[in-house]
């Protein structure tokens, strides 16, 4: 597969050629030239020979031929024809005019022969094919980023929920803290009056050893001055 053939004129004049194998493509590219309507208008046209294609891209009175085996698609070869014209006109200008047969084939045969190989091999020369490779990588960066948001999305679900766990631990804590602060003090309170007992019982048995009696009796008569 590939591009096997490539020829630039003027009109029916041959300014550059290359052929990258043997065959009688020269000959029927001057036969196509001789057909072809006469005038300036641009036009892309295509023609069937045993197992080859010519395809011919006339502008601006400029014509670019090349032969392509009949397993290439047209828009491969037109590309190529669409470049050569490019770099042709870019290169010799207005020079293209009133250049005399094949005036340009030592120069621009070389142009010619690394454009073909270039199309017949680099996928990334046609303009499609590269800008679908342009569009996959594009492709696979937004993939990768939207990724990246969704792991970062996963994060912030994980701190989320971590945040959200930490503040049901506060409330238990402060909960349970509330829970034992009550509870301290009851046990506080239950303490405190567990040892006032005791010291009133302490303190009645004293008074009651001192004073005579468990009633006290002394004590009270003295205290009130009952004789």
């Amino acid at each position: 597969m590939g591009i096997l053939y490539a020829m630039v004129a003027r009109g029916h004049m041959v300014l550059s050629e290359f052929s990258s194998t043997t065959t009688n493509a020269s000959v029927i590219a001057r036969q196509i030239l001789d057909k072809l309507p006469p005038g300036n208008v641009d036009s892309n046209s295509s023609y069937s020979q045993d197992r080859y294609i010519f395809h011919v891209k006339r502008t601006d009175g400029l014509t670019a031929l090349c032969m392509a085996d009949d397993a290439s698609e047209r828009r491969i070869p037109f590309t190529f024809l669409e470049d050569v014209h490019k770099q042709f006109v870019k290169k010799y200008g207005r020079a293209i005019l009133t250049a005399a047969p094949y005036a340009m084939n030592e120069e621009f045969s070389r142009i010619l022969g690394q454009e073909m190989e270039r199309y017949s091999t680099d996928p990334n020369a046609d303009r499609l094919n590269r800008l679908k490779g342009e569009m996959s990588q594009v492709r696979t960066v937004m993939i990768n980023n939207i990724e990246k948001v969704l792991e970062r999305g996963d994060r912030l679900a994980l701190l989320v929920d971590k945040t959200t766990a930490l503040q049901g631990n506060t409330l238990r804590f402060r909960k349970q803290s509330r829970r034992f602060k009550n509870t301290m003090w009851w046990e506080n309170f239950k303490l405190t009056g567990c040892l006032l007992l005791v010291i009133a019982i302490i303190l009645y048995i004293v008074l009651a050893t001192l004073c005579g009696g468990p009633f006290m009796t002394s004590c009270l008569k003295s205290f009130f001055n009952v004789d």
